[in-house]
């Protein structure tokens, strides 16, 4: 049908723009931190492109039902402004249409979204947490020039190589000095190598055949101490690993799970797809309360009810990794919710129009 194309293109035009720009802002602010990281020697620079990409695309579940939400949005918007809505309504084209052409377009959309939510975002996803497991243990070589200082926990710890193996995975020669409870430790070995605790993520330099010198500045009551092999913390690892390691978990793996946070991320995921109908349906019944000279107003209660909607899963994702509310609930209750919210918005116009039918029919016998 012609009208049905000429809406598709609309909400479709405008769907690209939006989720280019959403990409653009959400992706610049990665790269710059990952070009900080580079140049501050944690992150080798070949691998700044793969991890940048793959984590843009790992980030889309975020973006798309906002994106189909906006797009919708302003796709009606338009339409209501140039006064389209209203001609199609006169030719007999009213609001059951316009939801089942959204709908319509929005599951074809829904394609796309779950090949993303459920496999394309947790294999990019586990491919960053690899891909940065590989750069923590490569970018710290990397960063060490021989003959110059390098500093480590803001200045507490500092290094010093004489020389780098061929492979560039072991130091020579190595001399680091650590401050702790003001007091000054200095340690010295033949050669060493950084290790990094795979559960913790804490990264340490394993020191081999060297000596260890403690004391205070200005005093000669330093202890010295041989060894054969001495690890020490140079980083503690990051405290957001268990909520980045369920986003890498394959969906196959959450199906059928006991554990309270896999349940919780299966229907996080779920409840993406879902999103992007329920928030497509709500777009157009917000567009219906919109008259031409506050033609703004629906998008403003747009965006209100899209946080408060996403706040509401968020919070219902916490209490359900923490097992304080059951699966059956889980984030179901808060499309539930959804839904009635566009009930009530779908059948108010003819609400009104009875209220105000019985309030005329009121007032005439009143005035005879």
């Amino acid at each position: 049908m012609i009208i049905e194309r000429y809406i598709y293109r609309e909400i479709f035009q405008k769907l690209v723009w939006i989720l280019g720009l959403l990409i653009l802002i959400v992706a610049s602010k990665k790269f710059v931190d990952y070009l900080a990281e580079a140049a501050a020697g944690k992150l080798a620079g070949e691998l700044v492109l793969r991890i940048f990409w793959m984590n843009t695309l790992a980030g889309l579940p975020k973006l798309l039902p906002v994106s189909i939400f906006i797009a919708v949005i302003l796709g009606f918007s338009r339409l209501a402004r140039d006064r389209e809505l209203v001609s199609l309504s006169a030719a007999g084209i009213g609001r059951q249409f316009q939801l089942q052409t959204t709908v319509r377009f929005t599951l074809i959309f829904c394609i796309a979204v779950i090949a993303i939510v459920f496999y394309l975002a947790p294999w990019a996803e586990s491919n960053v947490q690899r891909l940065k497991q590989q750069a923590e243990q490569e970018s710290d070589i990397t960063g060490i020039t021989a003959g110059q200082f390098k500093e480590f926990s803001k200045g507490d710890r500092v290094v010093y190589v004489e020389g780098l193996s061929a492979d560039k995975t072991e130091m020579n020669d190595i001399f680091l000095q650590v401050r702790q409870n003001n007091k000054l430790g200095v340690l010295t070995s033949d050669k060493a190598r950084f290790r990094t605790d795979e559960k913790s993520g804490n990264r340490f330099i394993l020191f081999e055949d060297g000596r260890r010198y403690v004391g205070e500045p200005g005093m000669q009551d330093y202890e010295v101490t041989s060894y054969k092999t001495y690890a020490i913390l140079i980083e503690a690892g990051n405290t957001d690993s268990i909520e980045t390691k369920l986003v890498a978990v394959p969906t196959r793996e959450l199906l059928g799970s006991a554990s309270p946070m896999y349940k919780a991320e299966l229907q996080w995921r779920i409840s993406s797809v879902i999103a992007c109908v329920l928030l497509s349906l709500l777009a157009v019944m917000l567009n219906q309360f919109a008259p031409g000279e506050r033609r703004y107003a629906p998008f403003l209660i747009a965006i209100l009810s899209y946080f408060i909607y996403s706040n509401l899963l968020g919070i219902s994702k916490t209490l359900l990794k923490r097992d304080v509310i059951p699966s059956f609930l889980g984030l179901w209750w808060v499309h539930v919710l959804m839904i009635l919210v566009i009930v009530v918005l779908y059948y108010l116009p003819s609400l009104w129009t009875w209220r105000r039918r019985n309030t005329d029919q009121q007032i005439l016998p009143a005035e005879q």
